[in-house]
C-alpha cells in the first residue's frame, strides 16, 4: 500500500533513492495502472520469502498463473488508492521541507552572533552574508522561477560582499545594541530630551537615520561628519570591545592614545578612558613584547639559614664562580673558584677547581670537607642557570652527571639540593658573597704585576677568605664601649680576645681536658650575639615587598632567556611546584618541543587561564 501512495502522489518530494524509481515509474506508466494486490495473493512473496519443500512450490498455482482475482472481471478488483486520502505526514523516505527564515532583529539571534565572534570585521562580514542571503531570497520570490538560468550566470559575483553590504551591516549592528542598551534615551530624544542623570546627557544626542550620535559642539568644523557626529556605543556591550580591538590594531598596537584617536574618527565609546585601558591592559601581542617577568613577595628564608648552635659549614651552600687566566709555562690555563658559605653564620670557604668536569667538582668537595668538616646539607644552582658565567662554564656545567655526584654526596650521608633551573635569585646568599669575593680579588690582583700561577691562585684565595670571614655581619658603631661587630672569624677561629669576654676559668681548665669548655663557652657567646644581633638584620623583605597574583595552570606565558624578546617561546603552564603559603614560584611550562621547569620570574604572563 505505501508503494502504491508514493505513485500516486505527484507532489511531494521523496529523499533520493525513493524518488529515483518513481521517476522512472512515472516515465513508463499512468497512475491508474496501478492496483493494489494483497500480501496473501502476491505471487511475488513466495520468491522474497521462499516456500518450505519443493512439493509445496509445484502446488503453488499463483506462482504461474498470478493472483486469483485476476480471472475475474475488473469490476470486482480492488480499486485503486486516492491519492486524496493520502497521509504522508510520518513517513521516513518523505523529504523533509527546509524553511528559512531570517530574523536579524530577533534580539536573542543578534546576541548570540555577536557573542561567537571576536573580531569587528568578521562580524560584519557574518552580518553581511545574512542580509545578502535575504536579498537574493527576495530578488528569488519576486522574479519566480523563470529567471532561475540568468542568475546561475551571476554566482561568481554573488560570491563576495560589496562596501554597500558591508555599511548595511554595521548599521544593524549599531542599531541594535543601542536599542538594547539606550532604549530610554532613544524615546526621551524626540520628546523631552535626553534627561541631566542620563550618561549621554553632556553629548547632546541626536537621531540620524535610526542611529543615535553624538551632537557636540563641533558642527561648524571642515571635518567629515562621522568625526564631527560619532556614532554613540555603550561601553558594556562587545560590540565596543570588537571597535577597540580592531581601533587597537590598526594603531599598530600603540597607547591608549593612538588608540582612542582612530576610534573616534567614527564611534563614541561612552567612558572609553578608563575602558580602553582595561581592554589593552589585556592585548595578548602587546603582553608578548611589552609585559615584564612575573614577581611574587619575597619568601621567608629557609630553615637551613635560622639554625643557630651548630658547627659552622653544617649546612652550606655551594657556587662556581671564574675563569681565571694563570700561566703556565708558556701558555696559559684557565682555573674557576668555588666558593662554600655557610647558609648560618655567613662564613665562606674557597677552593680552586682546575677544571669544570664532574671529578674536579668532587675532588673541590672532598678538599672542602677534609678542611671544614663533612656538612649535612647542600644547596647548589642547577647547572642551567649560571648565567653570570662564560659560555664555556655553563655548557661544562650543563653536562655534569648530577646522579653520579648526588651518588657520592649520598655515600657521605650528605643531603643535595638543587635550586630551580634559572633561577639565580634563589641562591642569593651566596651570588651576595661571590660579588664581595670578586671586588676583594680584583682588587689584590690590581697590584699584581706578573700573571698568577697555580700556587699564587691558591694563596690568594686563602687571602682573601680571610679578609671576607672577618667582615662584620652586624653594624659597626662609633662608640668605644660597644662590643666589636660580629663575624664569622669568631665562630670559626673560637679565640678571645678584646672584643668577646675573658669568662671564668680556674687553672685546671687550661689542661687539654678541660679546653673543651673555653671553646663551649666562646661559641656559645657567638650563637648569643648572633640571635639577638645579626638575627633581626634578617627580618626585613628589600624588595617584593607585596603578594602578587599566583599564576594558575593553563596560562599561557613567555618563557625568558638570553636572547632576544622576539625569540622567547611561549608555553603553557601546566603543574604548579613548591606551592608553599599560598605562593606560586616554581611551574613546569610545555613548550612545543618539552617540558621546562623554571621559576616565575623568568616568564612573563601574556594570555590568563579561563579556567578557575
Amino acid at each position: 500500500m505505501s508503494v502504491l501512495r508514493y505513485i500516486a502522489n505527484t507532489k511531494t518530494r521523496f529523499k533520493t533513492f525513493v524518488a529515483n524509481r518513481l521517476a522512472v515509474i512515472h516515465d513508463a506508466t499512468t497512475v491508474n495502472q496501478w492496483h493494489y494486490v494483497r500480501s496473501e495473493d502476491n505471487p511475488a512473496d513466495c520468491a522474497s520469502r521462499g516456500i518450505p519443500t519443493v512439493s509445496k512450490f509445484l502446488d503453488y498455482t499463483p506462482w504461474l498463473d498470478g493472483p486469483e482475482f485476476l480471472w475475474k472481471p475488473e469490476s470486482t478488483w480492488i480499486q485503486p488508492v486516492d491519492p486524496g486520502n493520502l497521509n504522508l505526514e510520518n513517513d521516513k523516505e518523505v523529504k523533509s521541507n527546509l524553511a528559512m527564515t531570517l530574523t536579524l532583529s530577533s534580539p536573542k539571534g543578534l546576541e548570540r552572533l555577536i557573542e561567537y565572534h571576536s573580531d569587528w570585521k568578521r562580524l560584519k562580514a557574518s552580518v553581511g552574508w545574512f542580509l545578502k542571503a535575504k536579498d537574493n531570497l527576495k530578488s528569488r520570490i519576486s522574479k519566480g522561477e523563470e529567471n532561475r538560468k540568468e542568475r546561475s550566470t551571476n554566482v561568481s559575483t554573488n560570491m563576495c560582499l560589496t562596501p554597500n553590504i558591508l555599511e548595511r551591516a554595521e548599521r544593524s549592528l549599531v542599531m541594535f545594541v543601542q536599542r538594547l542598551h539606550f532604549p530610554k534615551e532613544l524615546e526621551d530624544i524626540n520628546t523631552k530630551g535626553v534627561k541631566k542623570s542620563s550618561p549621554l546627557c553632556k553629548l547632546d544626542p541626536f537621531i540620524h537615520d535610526g542611529i543615535l550620535r553624538v551632537g557636540g559642539r563641533l558642527s561648524n568644523s571642515e571635518i567629515s561628519f562621522d568625526a564631527k557626529h560619532p556614532i554613540i556605543i555603550p561601553k558594556e556591550s562587545k560590540v565596543a570591545r570588537l571597535l577597540v580591538e580592531d581601533a587597537h590594531k590598526s594603531a599598530g598596537h600603540m597607547g591608549k592614545n593612538a588608540t582612542l584617536s582612530i576610534l573616534r574618527e567614527r564611534f563614541w565609546i561612552v567612558g572609553a578612558n578608563s575602558y580602553l585601558k582595561s581592554i589593552i591592559s589585556k592585548c595578548a601581542i602587546c603582553k608578548r613584547y611589552q609585559s615584564p617577568p612575573m614577581t611574587q613577595k619575597m619568601a621567608n628564608l629557609p630553615s637551613e639559614r635560622l639554625e643557630p648552635d651548630e658547627p659552622p659549614f653544617t649546612r652550606v651552600g655551594m657556587d662556581y664562580f671564574g675563569p681565571f687566566e694563570l700561566k703556565r709555562g708558556r701558555s696559559s690555563v684557565k682555573r674557576y673558584g668555588v666558593i662554600f658559605t655557610c647558609l648560618n653564620s655567613r662564613a665562606l670557604h674557597l677552593e680552586v677547581a682546575f677544571s669544570l668536569d664532574t671529578d674536579s667538582c668532587i675532588d673541590a668537595i672532598r678538599r672542602f670537607i677534609a678542611r671544614r668538616g663533612k656538612p649535612k646539607f647542600m644547596r647548589s644552582d642547577n647547572g642551567t642557570n649560571l648565567i653570570g658565567a662564560e659560555r664555556e662554564m655553563r655548557e661544562s656545567i650543563q653536562e655534569w652527571n648530577t646522579d653520579h655526584i648526588q651518588g657520592h654526596m649520598r655515600q657521605l650521608g650528605i643531603e643535595w639540593a638543587f635550586n630551580p633551573p634559572t633561577a639565580s635569585h634563589f641562591g642569593g646568599v651566596w651570588e651576595r658573597l661571590i660579588r664581595s669575593v670578586r671586588k676583594v680579588l680584583y682588587s689584590v690582583l690590581h697590584e699584581q704585576t706578573n700573571r698568577l700561577d697555580d700556587e699564587g691562585l691558591i694563596t690568594l684565595f686563602c687571602e682573601v677568605e680571610a679578609i671576607l670571614n672577618g667582615r662584620p655581619l652586624t653594624s659597626v658603631t662609633d662608640d668605644p664601649n660597644d662590643m666589636r661587630a660580629l663575624t664569622p672569624n669568631h665562630l670559626l677561629l673560637l679565640r678571645p680576645g678584646e672584643h668577646f669576654p675573658p669568662g671564668v676559668f680556674v687553672k685546671t681548665d687550661n689542661y687539654v681536658r678541660r679546653r673543651w669548655r673555653q671553646i663551649q663557652y666562646l661559641a656559645n657567646i657567638f650563637w648569643t650575639r648572633w640571635i639577638k644581633e645579626y638575627m633581626p638584620l634578617l627580618q626585613t623583605r628589600q624588595k617584593w615587598l607585596q603578594p602578587k597574583d599566583n599564576p594558575k595552570v593553563g596560562d599561557i606565558v613567555l618563557i625568558v632567556d638570553n636572547g632576544p624578546r622576539n625569540s622567547w617561546n611561549l608555553g603553557r603552564i601546566i603543574e604548579i611546584l613548591n606551592k608553599k603559603d599560598d605562593v606560586v614560584r616554581v611551574v613546569k611550562v610545555k613548550t612545543g618541543s618539552s617540558v621546562l621547569t623554571r621559576p616565575i620570574t623568568k616568564l612573563c604572563l601574556v594570555l590568563e587561564s579561563e579556567i578557575n
